[in-house]
Order: structure tokens, then sequence, then C-alpha cells
């Protein structure tokens, strides 16, 4: 059976939007993961499936976490080798990113257009830019993140529903789970 990894978008932020680790390891098994594991409580989640498609896989998370929840929870999925190499670009990327710089990767649901490609590298302060490769969007600010022009909002609006997570967390992901 084929190996995923999702990232929930917009949990466990707020009062309203919560969703435990082991809720989210219950919901996944409900909609036909198995092996399911999470990673820190923001909404990283290992998991196996019957199901051959990515798009397939998206689908029965959301339907079984918003069942859970009474919220939507739009879920980015990746295989193990669609992380790794977005692990590898934020190694690469982030080689010369200032010292106290900050290294964010928004996860995309789909492929991003020319056009909204464009835009979003096109955008950004300065000691802001950022980079797409393939469904990812490497966000890298000298400064703070909370202060910057270029975030997940940005992303969003250029290139649809995406979900963020530190560099950091990327990576030890692909390492925890995809053998990094």
């Amino acid at each position: 059976m084929p190996t995923y990894v999702a990232f929930l978008r917009a949990i466990n932020l707020g009062a309203t939007r919560k969703f435990p680790k082991d809720a989210i390891v219950a919901a996944t098994e409900r909609a036909g993961g198995t092996d399911v594991a999470t990673h820190i409580n923001t909404g990283n989640v290992l998991l196996t499936s019957t199901r051959r498609s990515r798009a397939k896989v998206e689908a029965d998370l959301e339907a079984a976490y918003e069942a859970d929840r009474g919220f939507a929870v739009p879920t980015i999925v990746l295989t193990p080798s669609e992380l790794v190499q977005v692990a590898d670009d934020a190694d690469e990327l982030g080689a010369d990113l200032a010292e106290g710089g900050r290294h964010y990767v928004s996860l995309l649901k789909q492929e991003p257009s020319a056009a909204g490609r464009r835009v979003i590298e096109a955008g950004g302060g300065e000691g802001e830019r950022a980079v797409v490769r393939g469904r990812a969007v490497h966000l890298l600010v000298d400064g703070d993140y909370h202060t910057a022009g270029l975030t997940n909002a940005e992303v969003e609006k250029a290139l649809g529903v995406a979900t963020n997570r530190n560099a950091t967390v990327i990576r030890a992901v692909a390492a925890k789970w995809c053998g990094r």
C-alpha cells in the first residue's frame, strides 16, 4: 500500500479549531488510513492507504476531518519522495539565509500556475524572497516572518490552498518518516 504524508491546514489555532493528535489519528483511520502517526500537534500525519490517487486520499481525509470536527480542514498530501525533495530544496535554498532569517515552506494543494508563480516570486519586500519548486513555495525572510509581506496568505491569493510549516519541521518529518 502507498504511504503518504498529510499536512493539515489551520488547526489548533485559537479556541474554535482544536484537533488533538488522538482525534486526528482516529479520523484518519476512519478515512481508511492505516499505520497512522503524527508529528507534533500542528497537523503532520503519516498514513498508508489503499488509494493510489493523492487527490482521493486528500478528499477522504478532508471528509473524515470535517465530520469529526465540524469544520473544514484543508489537507495537502505528499508522497515520501515528494517530501524528501521539498526538504532537500529547503537545505539548498536556506543555505544562504541571513543569520536570524526565517525559512517557511507553503505546501500547495495543486500545481502552481505559471502566472501565479511569477506573482509570488516577484513579491516581497527588502530581505524577502520566494522560490517555487513543484508544489512547495519556499519563503525566505531575513527578519521577522510575522511582519513580512511574503506569507502563506499571499501564497494562497496567488496559488490557491496551501499550508505553511517552518523548514525545520519539514526536515524533521522527512527524516522521521521518509528515511532522509
